[in-house]
């Protein structure tokens, strides 16, 4: 039964509400050394056509040889998906011509695939959960590339991608916005990294999604869809899903009836554009590779593959807000990438009720001071020129009262800048929280004596102390410690 309309999500058009109806199709090449049915080389940016083989090149009486790393990875895959792994899968020939498509058909799975029913776990930021059923996952080998720039008289082909494995990752229609959509996308190739089974990059091209639109009134029967083919960023899923949900409505509205086509995403001008329209698609005559026999899989292997899969987002995410008692939002944004988390719990200097620092305050670190930083200069966390053991040295630092925030905010900038340890950088440069009560109450005793007016407001309004504490830690270079000036001033203006 179709689930019913999320009111927050529809599309306010000229004559009432309408409802987007989303489904995606995500192609992420698999994680291997190999291709899909030959050893040559998977590595990308290789000169045209060196990496394959006879097999790749369809050269007469080459038989293709399945990659079992492939068919492992398929299968941790949908395992991830929490999906039904099938026992028994049929290679098919999917027969189309393409100049890239040496063959004349893509060896892929129609009818019996690897992987079937299973489900991903969206969390918006607006505190609601999205089910998003998975239908099914395959794998196929990926085409070749036709340059058009490279000759103004003639195209060329690159067969370095022709044969690579891709896993096809079919949705069931349950997105209902282009945030959902971009969501479901981000979630689903986090999983992926987390797995190993695809490094999600989508620049080159290594995961990519064909989106399948239509519009409706809310509670009636689905409309017409369009797919919009080959979408590499998760940017231009929202803005292509924007624009042809609008498009779509507009039609409607104006009397017209949206056509079944291929369409494509044009990112410059941030609209589609017809590709081809159902009288054009192909047939694909799908019929079982009589070079390739039925794919068997033992129920020893998967529950083997089961056995040794990694911890994934959202046991990480409980586990995070079970054992550190973060936030929802914290833990969301520490496991959004494998590597992130990884240094947070370096940072802690332990799991579980063995770690040495504050969980909060290392979160907030991690995700304000350092993910701010590598944010602004386009780095990775694996790039990032604070290691989780010098960032955590600060934390000591500001724990054991040498430092304050504010002065751990200025190392932290030195550490990034010029490497060292903050122990040595404190020590050498003079950094030390001022803690010595009678330098203190020299610094307080003359800031309380210029401003009698400040004096008077303070005794009456308690809070105006603060005013107090941000001129004397001014004065001290922001070396003094705040709750020492604090309880000072609190003796001095007698609150």
């Amino acid at each position: 039964m179709d689930a019913p309309a999320r009111k927050s999500k529809l599309i306010r058009g000229a004559t009432g509400d309408w409802e987007v109806i989303i489904g995606m199709e995500v192609h992420a090449q698999v994680a291997s050394r190999a291709k899909l049915f030959s050893g040559a080389s998977t590595e990308f940016g290789g000169e045209a056509n060196t990496h394959v083989s006879l097999v790749d090149a369809a050269m007469p009486g080459m038989l293709p040889v399945i990659n079992a790393e492939c068919v492992r990875q398929a299968v941790r895959t949908g395992l991830g998906l929490n999906a039904k792994i099938n026992p028994r899968s049929v290679f098919d020939r999917k027969n189309y011509f393409y100049p890239d498509l040496p063959q004349g058909y893509q060896i892929s799975q129609y009818k019996s695939p690897i992987v079937g029913e299973g489900e991903v776990i969206v969390d918006m930021p607006d505190g609601e959960t999205v089910r998003v059923g998975i239908e099914r996952l395959h794998l196929e080998q990926d085409a070749g590339k036709s340059l058009h720039e490279q000759n103004p008289t003639m195209s060329l082909v690159d067969l370095n991608r022709a044969g690579v494995a891709l896993m096809e990752i079919v949705s069931k229609p349950d997105l209902r916005s282009a945030e959902e959509a971009k969501a479901f996308v981000a979630k689903l190739r986090n999983v992926l990294r987390y797995l190993g089974t695809c490094d999600g990059d989508m620049e080159k091209g290594n995961l990519r999604a064909d989106i399948n639109v239509s519009v409706r009134r809310p509670g009636e029967p689905l409309g017409t869809r369009c797919e919009i083919k080959n979408v590499n960023s998760i940017r231009f899923i929202g803005q292509a899903i924007e624009h042809e949900a609008r498009r779509q409505i507009e039609v409607i509205e104006d009397g017209g009836a949206i056509e079944q086509e291929t369409r494509l995403f044009d990112p410059a001008k941030g609209e589609t554009r017809s590709m081809r329209t159902k009288e054009e698609a192909h047939d694909y005559r799908y019929f079982p590779d009589p070079d390739l026999l039925p794919l068997e899989l033992s129920p020893a292997l998967v529950a083997e593959l089961k056995a040794h899969l990694p911890e994934l987002p959202d046991a990480k995410k409980a586990r995070f807000m079970r054992d550190y008692a973060l936030t929802a939002y914290d833990a969301d944004v520490l496991v959004a990438e494998r590597e992130t988390a990884e240094y947070f719990e370096t940072l802690l200097g332990g799991s579980g009720t063995a770690q040495r620092r504050d969980p909060k305050l290392a979160a907030n670190w991690v995700i304000n001071e350092l993910a701010g930083r590598l944010n602004r200069e386009g780095k990775d966390i694996t790039a990032a020129p604070v290691s989780a053991a010098q960032l955590g040295t600060i934390l000591d630092l500001i724990g054991d009262g040498t430092i304050s925030g504010k002065i751990a905010k200025d190392v932290f900038e030195i550490v990034w800048t010029e490497g060292g340890d903050p122990r040595v950088i404190v020590e050498q440069r003079g950094l030390k929280q001022v803690t010595d009560v009678a330098a203190l109450e020299k610094l307080v005793a003359a800031i309380v004596a210029q401003h009698p007016d400040k004096v008077a407001d303070a005794r009456t309004n308690p809070k105006a102390i603060g005013w107090f504490v941000g001129q004397v830690m001014k004065a001290s270079g922001g070396k003094a410690n705040p709750q020492a000036v604090n309880d000072l001033l609190k003796q001095k203006i007698g609150i």
